[in-house]
């Protein structure tokens, strides 16, 4: 008995025992050393179609919203750069020797077409976030976000000095309670945090409202719009311009990493507020700059997703097809207002893993790759499959993916009516 406590006790103090053990992120699947559906191995080149597990499939899984990730002239503005200046130049961080003419005009060209007096690089777009908001909040600032912010806004919040308060999912009353409340005692700035578009479901963000109430307890509004940059508004504005409201969202962020493609990420404000995250945001100002093939390519793409309504176009075409060839199949399609598709099944017999392995499964095998999302990500007694349709999709893909779902609905009996309390989840993922 003494000697199983002393192997329990020394477990406990050998900080890799955890790493023993099914916990953490994913657990179970990285304890049986899954790699089909955790990290699956797929080719390096996005597309329409991608070779997975031997086979090809309709690929609905990756952010690639304009079909950028192939473009020629995107390639040829990256090789021109790679022939002039290698890929390590510049060398040394932006506030010692990496600060170039060329970085410079690229932040130039990204507050012109944000409308902000001025905007700041970041080399990664999860980076982005945690430094703009660590170099802000301070001990006496307080922090009121959105209940299902992403892991970067979460994690920029616990990493910053500032109180931490949260508010319902896209819940205008919610929100005004927490301003009330904060206002009472506060001793500081307050900073609202919230995504553009919820890249899990997409829907928007109660911009209009969220504005408002900023205006009216106070308080300074930043915008992580990772999913509407270059796919929302006026040219791929945003979905701050999407709903009228850029000139009252005081930090508009955005990501290279979906609609463009690439990598990094930026923030645009006025002048003063630039400044200072460009001198004390530590995610950038102790990382080396932002190497010239990521610039030159990036202010290409820039002019291709400005020019890009005809791409817009064709995204939005497809999303509205996958959406409603599901709807008619009786399966439950999320009222997200972004392209991306949120189809929704109830799980009541089966555990929710079991459910998501089973219908991804049989989907890919089908030649489809889609991803599910279960609980904790939503509510217990859900399932849903979240797919990303662009630019580059054809209607033979859509036809194809929605012969799957048939095929799955009637052969693996998969029940597709949400209704009664099912219901009442899914508008609580959608904030309503």
């Amino acid at each position: 008995m003494v000697e199983e406590q002393t192997a329990v006790e020394t477990a406990h103090r050998d900080i890799f025992a955890k790493c023993r053990s099914d916990g953490g992120y994913f657990g179970i699947m990285r304890a049986q050393n899954d790699h089909y559906f955790t990290r699956p191995t797929l080719p390096p080149i996005p597309g329409r179609r991608m070779e997975y597990d031997g086979s090809e499939t309709v690929m609905w899984s990756v952010n690639n919203y304009l079909g950028l990730a192939d473009s020629v002239e995107v390639k040829q503005a990256a090789l021109d750069a790679v022939s002039e200046y290698g890929v390590s130049a510049p060398m040394g961080s932006r506030m010692m020797t990496g600060n170039t003419p060329f970085h410079q005009s690229l932040e130039a060209e990204l507050a012109e077409f944000t409308q902000k007096e001025a905007a700041f690089l970041f080399n990664y777009g999860y980076l982005g976030v945690i430094g703009t908001i660590q170099s802000l909040v301070g001990p006496d600032d307080t922090i009121v976000m959105d209940k299902l912010a992403h892991a970067c806004i979460v994690d920029g919040a616990f990493l910053s000095r500032g109180q931490l308060r949260v508010f319902k999912h896209n819940n205008a009353d919610s929100l005004e309670s927490v301003l009330k409340h904060v206002n009472k005692s506060r001793k500081g700035g307050v900073l609202i945090l919230t995504e553009g578009v919820y890249g899990m479901t997409g829907d928007l963000a109660a911009l209009p409202e969220i504005t408002a109430l900023a205006r009216q307890y106070d308080a300074r509004l930043y915008v992580d719009d990772a999913h509407g940059w270059g796919v929302m508004g006026e040219h791929g504005r945003g979905t701050a311009d999407h709903h009228g409201v850029q000139d009252a969202v005081d930090i508009y962020f955005g990501t290279f990493a979906k609609a463009f493609a690439s990598i990094g990420g930026f923030s645009a404000a006025s002048s003063d507020v630039i400044e200072w995250i460009t001198y004390n945001a530590r995610t950038q100002v102790f990382a080396k700059s932002l190497p010239m093939v990521y610039v030159q390519s990036l202010r290409k793409t820039l002019e291709l997703v400005r020019a890009g309504d005809d791409r817009r176009a064709r995204m939005w075409e497809n999303s509205r097809a996958l959406k409603a060839g599901l709807a008619n199949l009786g399966y439950f399609v999320g009222p997200g207002e972004a392209p991306i598709c949120s189809v929704f099944i109830p799980v009541k017999d089966e555990t929710v893993e079991t459910v998501g392995v089973r219908t991804v499964g049989y989907l890919r095998k089908r030649g489809v790759f889609v991803t599910a999302i279960t609980y904790p990500v939503i509510p217990l007694g859900l399932c849903m499959f979240r797919m990303i349709p662009t630019a580059e999709h054809r209607q033979e893909d859509i036809d194809f993916t929605v012969d799957a779902f048939r095929a799955m609905r009637d052969e693996l009996g998969v029940d597709v009516q949400i209704a009664g309390e099912d219901l009442t989840k899914v508008r609580k993922v959608f904030g309503q």
